[in-house]
């Protein structure tokens, strides 16, 4: 039944426009022959086509439109005086008689035509919000669509008269916008106000909106409490953002008109008036706001952090954001001043932004932290005082420590990791060139990663210590220029911090991480002539070697950097020098696998010859080290003769014939030529023996070895005289 309905719609339609055709061709060529009677009679007929109820909202304003285009012309052609010899007062004599015309062609004022489309907009908006659904479903799904069409003809009223030629601005704040409202407002039919509103800022110019804001916003508040408001607002503050970035010869209109503070207030005063808002809602409009704020008067951050301030009214009294949606209008809020800026450090000025970061919960706070350190990473922005550090760590406490109970042992991870390492990288944007000033930076940063816990501060206490060796190496730069008595920033008094802050890493299950940053340190002070301090660091790294570096890989590795962090050491005395390397060669020879003995023990052997000084070049001391390790390497033979049933391979041999050629390339009197030819003997036959196991890396490396020599001894010059001695 519907079907057919609308297929006789069509065929009514579709007869009354071949009518209004037919009687257009004849009032044309009446025209064209300037015979006005006829083209006033084609005209009635043509009108007569418009006499139909068979026709739904739709279809009837699409026949009545072409009905007024014919009109148009007609119009034009009473227009042209010059063209029919007839003036206007003589037309109108004429055209008395045809009642059905005169009405549509009386409008001699844009006034006039105003006032028609304004009451046409009136009768017709009246008879929208009358029609309500009603009846069975089919005949509901029929009024459905109609009141659809109808609402679609209310709107093009509002288009007609944006199109009106002499309709300006004047015109426009003084009659058509307040008549328009008054309409809106009185119809109290929440659908109508919302779809006419968003009509409004849709049809007519930016600049109109602008010089009327006041009267726009001032209906907002006076519309049904179910309208969707916030969207009207920020499809509103989005044309007003995009026209005052159309050309900046507009901006000063809007401080003419104060649109912030208008804004502002409305958004203030609808939020208050709409008490069942969600607080999503409140948000949004927020978000739309500081958008427009950001876009039209970015150098106000006054106004920025006005914004960001009502939010935090909003929000106050409120437990944790639990809506998903709210929290990403949230997050939208405080990044649009990031992605303005591009600078965190515009954003750390803002009072506000903080506070409402407090609102968030906290897995949205840490993704926001996120978010906050990669704007920084990205623009390589440095922090440069302690006070904005100290307002940074603020925002991003949610990834720095434990919020509200949650332990860390809840986090992914991978998560918890990947923000760790942020943060990590964030502490080596925090910089500034003058020493006092970093040093409040380095104890800002202390009191904020300390709290931290045991999972985390591995993570940032390195970086922390590394960003304080800067400044240390920095202060021995400067020659004594800065450092002195007066000053706090001294290297003694930031060694001192530094040795406070790894000493919290041992406490949390860190030891090798501290033992590693202690020789970081002591390297530091002997580059600063500080050997006392240098002296303390290694005692402190030998402590924790002995306390609390248990597992014997760890050892082992902990060992090697002792060795090597202590052979390039300078600073240290005959004393001091000769406590720290016997610790060392003896810790190397405790350890627990013997070839691990044996290597440790044949690095001790540089402790004792360095070349770029004086006086630390014992070579007796170095061959007992070589001897030793040969000893330990001739045992770890015979061990694993009786374990395993074979003594092995011969690579820890080879390794020490390496050493010896080492010393004595260098010249060290002890190490000779004969004992390096005894030392390949016993190579030799070791390899020969039954209890060696095949192991082509280890002959490839004393191959090697050999042909290293042998082509030293082919060389000639004084190093291959040297060579010659020894006999292959």
């Amino acid at each position: 039944m519907i079907g057919n309905g609308i297929d006789d719609e069509d065929k009514w339609l579709a007869e009354g426009i071949a009518g209004i055709q037919h009687n257009a061709f004849y009032m044309h060529r009446a025209m064209d022959s300037n015979n006005l009677r006829e083209a006033l009679k084609y005209s009635a007929q043509l009108l007569s086509e418009l006499r139909t109820s068979r026709l739904s909202p739709h279809k009837y304003y699409e026949l009545y439109m072409r009905a007024f285009d014919e009109l148009r012309r007609l119009e034009m052609f009473f227009k042209e005086e010059d063209r029919h010899g007839c003036s206007i007062v003589d037309l109108y004599e004429l055209v008395q008689h045809a009642g059905n015309l005169l009405p549509r062609l009386d409008a001699d004022t844009v006034m006039d035509a105003v006032d028609f489309v304004l009451q046409n907009f009136g009768e017709m908006n009246k008879l929208w919000v009358r029609m309500q659904p009603q009846g069975p479903g089919w005949v509901k799904e029929k009024q459905d669509k109609e009141r659809k069409e109808l609402r679609d003809l209310v709107g093009k009223n509002l288009h007609v008269l944006s199109q009106i030629e002499g309709v300006d601005l004047e015109m426009y704040k003084d009659t058509v916008l307040p008549r328009v409202l008054e309409q809106i407002v009185n119809c109290k039919d929440e659908l109508a106000q919302y779809y006419l509103m968003d009509c409004i800022i849709q049809v007519f110019p930016d600049e109109y909106h602008l010089q009327t804001l006041e009267a726009l916003l001032g209906a907002c508040p006076q519309l049904q409490p179910n309208v969707d408001i916030k969207t009207v607002l920020s499809q509103l503050m989005e044309r007003l953002s995009n026209y005052a970035a159309s050309s900046p010869e507009v901006l000063p209109e809007f401080l003419q008109v104060e649109a912030f503070a208008r804004l502002s207030s409305a958004i203030g005063k609808v939020i208050e008036a709409q008490v069942d808002m969600p607080i999503v809602g409140a948000i949004t409009l927020y978000v739309s706001l500081l958008t427009f704020t950001l876009r039209v008067h970015p150098d106000r951050l006054d106004y920025v952090d006005q914004v960001l301030g009502e939010c935090v009214k909003k929000l106050s009294g409120k437990a944790k954001l639990e809506e998903s949606r709210a929290t990403k209008q949230v997050v939208a809020l405080l990044s649009a001043p990031l992605e303005k800026y591009n600078d965190i450090v515009t954003a750390l000025t803002l009072s506000n932004y903080p506070r409402v970061m407090d609102y968030l919960d906290n897995g949205t706070n840490k993704v926001m932290a996120m978010v906050i350190i990669q704007s920084i990473m990205k623009t390589n922005t440095c922090i440069s005082t302690a006070e904005k550090v100290d307002v940074l760590f603020e925002l991003i406490k949610g990834l720095i420590k434990d919020l509200d109970g949650t332990s860390v042992d809840e986090l992914d991870e991978e998560d918890f990791k990947e923000e760790q390492n942020s943060v990590a990288r964030l502490i080596h944007m925090l910089h500034n060139e003058d020493p006092e000033e970093m040093l409040k930076i380095i104890y800002t940063l202390k009191k904020h990663i300390m709290a931290g816990g045991p999972k985390r501060l591995p993570f940032t206490i390195p970086p922390v210590v590394f960003s304080t060796l800067k400044l240390v190496r920095r202060l021995h730069g400067q020659d004594g220029e800065v450092v002195g008595e007066e000053v706090s920033a001294t290297p003694k008094k930031i060694f001192q911090l530094l040795s406070q802050v790894i000493d919290v890493l041992s406490s949390v299950q860190s030891p090798e991480l501290a033992l590693r940053l202690y020789l970081q340190c002591a390297e530091a002070a002997n580059d600063a002539d500080l050997e006392p301090v240098a002296y303390e660091f290694f005692t402190q790294a030998f402590m924790l070697y002995e306390e609390e570096v248990a597992d014997s890989k760890a050892q082992v590795t902990a060992i090697h950097l002792i060795i090597g962090t202590l052979q390039r050491m300078n600073i240290f005395g005959v004393e001091n020098r000769d406590t720290l390397t016997h610790k060392a060669t003896g810790y190397s020879a405790k350890l627990l696998k013997k070839p691990d003995q044996c290597r440790a023990v044949y690095a001790c052997s540089h402790l004792f010859w360095i070349d770029d000084q004086d006086g630390v070049k014992d070579g007796e001391r170095v061959m007992l080290c070589l001897k030793r390790s040969l000893r330990i390497a001739n045992a770890a033979q015979q061990m694993a003769a009786v374990t395993r049933g074979s003594s092995g391979s011969v690579i820890l041999f080879v390794e020490i014939l390496n050493k010896y050629i080492y010393f004595f390339e260098k010249g060290n009197p002890q190490v000779t030529s004969t004992a390096i030819e005894s030392l390949i003997e016993l190579i030799r036959t070791e390899k020969q023996s039954d209890h060696i196991t095949p192991d082509p890396a280890s002959d490839a490396f004393f191959a090697s070895t050999l042909r290293y020599i042998q082509f030293q001894k082919q060389k000639g010059g004084t190093m291959g005289e040297k060579y010659a001695a020894i006999n292959l």
